[in-house]
């Protein structure tokens, strides 16, 4: 994925020559980060549907996160379940300000308060509010026993496991489209290409898939290129302003290539 992540970050890096990423769309259309703003409004159901997909598909990195402060697995789970539980009721809404950019940014920085809340840590404690969010804590701590056993910090873990969550979203969503359209099969074949994990030559796994060499590299470029525009919308959708996409996309792969890429 982290190689994935490379193939945008390069072309879009690209100043000159045939591989200059396309010029952006004149505007976004709203987005997910722009409902989360509006939530606290109870007329629009919308935006509190927006913001319960954010929170189930980035809840590990928060997770993460409390496990590498050193809270045991029981307390983490407790403290993230009822942090979003909270966040769903509308607290920390008022903080999620538009000019301040970046959903991951506001996320952790409201559960920094409420872990720093001692009421806050005592209902957690409770199991009170309700399970609003079914989250997977089991695979969730699963994962976190295979992080790597090194120095990094709390906030470093978020940002690479926000970066991994935001890859894991874009390729099922791709992943998804060629189910719906019936090739399945193909979208496993062709993922090693996107990923840069594939070791057979091309005209090896067109025999594999039944085509021509020919067809097989426009079927890649056309998946890297989807690939490209399902990621710009995620993080567009995490982002306040279509001008934060770009600097927000090289920040995830400068995270990413950090320390390697920690990938299961």
């Amino acid at each position: 994925m982290a190689d994935a992540f490379t193939i945008m970050s390069n072309e879009s890096r690209t100043s000159a020559g045939r591989h200059t990423m396309p010029p952006a769309p004149a505007g976004f259309p709203t987005t997910r980060w722009t409902l989360v703003v509006a939530a606290a409004d109870p007329r629009r159901p919308e935006a509190r549907a927006a913001l319960v997909s954010l929170c189930e598909g980035y809840w590990y990195p928060l997770y993460a996160y409390l496990r590498r402060r050193g809270y045991p697995p029981d307390q983490a789970q407790d403290l993230t379940q009822a942090f979003f539980v909270r966040v769903l009721e509308g607290r920390y809404l008022d903080r999620a300000d538009p000019e301040k950019g970046r959903f991951r940014a506001f996320l952790l920085t409201s559960l920094k308060f409420f872990v720093a809340d001692e009421g806050d840590r005592d209902r957690a404690n409770k199991r009170g509010g309700g399970v609003l969010v079914p989250l997977e804590f089991t695979s969730g701590e699963a994962r976190y026993q295979r992080e790597p056993a090194h120095d990094e910090t709390p906030e470093q873990i978020f940002e690479r496991r926000w970066a991994i969550a935001l890859l894991d979203r874009v390729l099922e969503k791709l992943r998804n489209e060629f189910v719906r359209h019936g090739r399945p099969e193909d979208f496993e074949q062709l993922k090693a290409c996107l990923l840069g994990r594939t070791v057979a030559p091309y005209a090896a796994l067109a025999r594999d898939m039944k085509t021509s060499e020919g067809a097989l590299k426009v079927a890649i470029h056309r998946l890297r290129k989807r690939y490209r525009e399902l990621l710009r919308q995620e993080i567009a959708d995490t982002v306040a302003d279509p001008a934060d996409v770009e600097p927000e996309l090289r920040s995830l792969a400068t995270v990413l290539a950090r320390r390697g890429n920690g990938l299961e």
